[in-house]
Parts: structure tokens; sequence; C-alpha cells
């Protein structure tokens, strides 16, 4: 397969299951499978251990963990475990997280852009296996080091790749990361500013966007009946534009619409909750801003990802898994 795509996965899948789709995206010939953590439901980093530990070839991502809660030792050691398990197939995604789950949980997130940037330092450093001494705003660590015993001592190598959604971090994913993960839930041309913005942060670390990584997020819904795959994407839709309001800003949805949504939903929403929404979100939003509908409607949306700067489409299989996957073991042309 010639064109770039990965899977991603969240929670709709018992974990045993996940660890067959990662390995029939593996035959399929899928570059990567990315792990979701977002809701307080499903971590990243036990499902990537355990695709890592069934398949011998596919790339495994955070797609993404959050900066706020893991000790930057401690977050450094598991991406060098994860990398003992799959060595240099190993991706942290990583971002600042969303309000108001943060603030729910006791985390005020003050300053993100000097927070990414210090997590992305000291990680870096301490995966390169530097001893290392930073005292930041964020970070406070002294004389520190991935001590390995047993085992390789070599430097690690572990893309970090930034998940940002506004202009600021996305200029910052530009200067300092590997890449950027786009997000989903938007239009293709959210694109165009996004990559304006990865540019200018490229150019003050004498970089090009060449060589930023772009894979994004893509919700994918797929079927034969094009009314039941509009109707699996809209289901998520009606539950994230309620819940996470950075997303519901960067899709340019209507407020009305997203107001009245969060009459209904609760936190955490209910399934009788999600389905009384629904109607709330129309079939052309449904389709602005996910690729949902028939095999070659899907592939023809996720080209106009690509189309507007997207490296590789990572595919968030809405219905079937096995049929998303198979649709694009042929990749997208």
């Amino acid at each position: 397969m010639n064109d770039r795509v990965a899977l991603y996965l969240q929670d709709a899948h018992d974990l045993r299951e996940g660890m067959k789709l990662a390995q029939y995206a593996e035959k399929h010939g899928f570059e990567a499978v990315w792990q979701a953590e977002s809701r307080l439901v499903r971590d990243a980093i036990v499902p990537m251990a355990a695709f890592a530990a069934v398949t011998e070839r596919i790339k495994i991502g955070s797609g993404v963990i959050n900066n706020w809660t893991r000790n930057i030792g401690l977050l450094a050691a598991t991406f060098l475990t994860l990398d003992d398990l799959a060595p240099d197939r190993i991706i942290c995604g990583i971002g600042a997280w969303w309000d108001p789950l943060a603030a729910n949980v006791g985390i005020t997130r003050r300053k993100p852009l000097l927070a990414m940037q210090e997590t992305i330092e000291v990680m870096r450093r301490l995966l390169r296996m530097e001893r290392v001494t930073f005292d930041g705003e964020f970070h406070h660590v002294k004389n520190i080091e991935l001590d390995v015993v047993h085992g390789r001592r070599e430097p690690r190598h572990v893309q970090m790749m930034i998940g940002a959604t506004g202009p600021k971090m996305m200029e910052l994913t530009g200067e300092i990361a590997d890449g950027a993960v786009l997000n989903y839930c938007v239009a293709p041309d959210y694109n165009i500013e996004a990559l304006e913005q990865l540019t200018t942060g490229a150019a003050r670390a004498g970089r090009t966007l060449a060589e930023i990584d772009r894979p994004q997020l893509i919700v994918c819904s797929v079927d034969n009946d094009k009314a039941k795959a509009l109707d699996g994407a809209r289901a998520l839709l009606t539950q994230y534009l309620a819940q996470q309001p950075h997303i519901a800003k960067a899709s340019n949805v209507s407020e009305d619409i997203v107001k009245s949504i969060q009459n209904i939903l609760g936190w955490p929403a209910t399934k009788e909750q999600i389905k009384a929404a629904m109607p709330l979100v129309p079939d052309d939003l449904v389709q602005r801003i996910t690729a949902s509908g028939t095999p070659e409607e899907v592939k023809a949306k996720v080209r106009e990802y690509v189309a507007n700067g997207c490296t590789c489409p990572i595919l968030y299989p809405l219905g079937d898994p096995y049929l998303m996957i198979e649709v694009f073991s042929d990749g997208y042309n």
C-alpha cells in the first residue's frame, strides 16, 4: 500500500478486540495504530503495550495523552518501557488536555505553551539517555537519568508529536515537535490555517513545513447503507460537540446547536441522552466534519483531508472496523 493510513482506537471495542484490530491493520498495510486517551475511561498506555506485544511492524502511538497528570520522570520511563517492547515503533502523541475535564479533576491549565515546551524538552533529553537537571516553572528535576541497568542503554527514538488545536499551540508544534496530530471533527479546510501556523513555528527553528509530520484523526463511519453510516457518526458528534468545546470551536459549529445539545446531555452522557440529542446534528454537518457514507464516499472525503495537508489519515472506525480496514487496505486513491 503506497498511501499512508493509520487506525485510531478509543474505548468502543473490548481491549482484546483492539489487539485483534491492531493485528488486522498491520496485515492490511496500515502504518500505525493510535490509542486515544481523552475522557475518563481508558488510558492509552496499557492498550499501547498490548498492541505492541501482538504486532511486529506497525507503529504504536498515543493519540493523545496529556502533559499534566504524569510526572516527567515517570512519563519518560513509560515510553522507554514501551520502546523496549517495540523498539523504534513507539510514537508519543501528547496534548494540553481540555476543560472542563481538567478543571473537574483539579488541574489548572495555566501557561499551556510553556508547560508543553518544558515537557518536550525534558522528556527528549531523558530519552536521549542524558543526565538531566532542569529548573523550570512546571518541571523541576535534579541530576536524574533513565538509569537502565539491565537492558539497552542507547538513546531511544520516540517521535514526539503534539496534539495541537489552537493557533499558538500549533505554532509551538512547528517549532519544537516532530509532528502535529491534527484534530478530528473538523472540516478539511481547517488544515489551511493550521499549516500556516505550523510553518510560522517551523521557521522560528530554521525548519520547513515539510519537516513536520501531520497525521490527522478522522472520524470514519463507513457502510454500504449511507443513512446507517451517517447515524453512526452522528452519535459520536452529539457527545463530543457538547463535552469538548475546543473541538466544537475548531469545527465552526453553531453555538445554538452546541447549547441545545448541552441542555440535553449530562456528564457523563447516557445513551438515552445521546439518542435524544442526535436529531440536533444535521446530515450536512456530519458530512462536513467526518468521513461518513459509502466506501467510495469516505475515501473521497479522506482525500480532501490529504489534499489539505494531512500526511497520514488516522481513521477512527465507527460501525464495522474490519470493513473500514479492508476499504482502506489499498489506500484511498
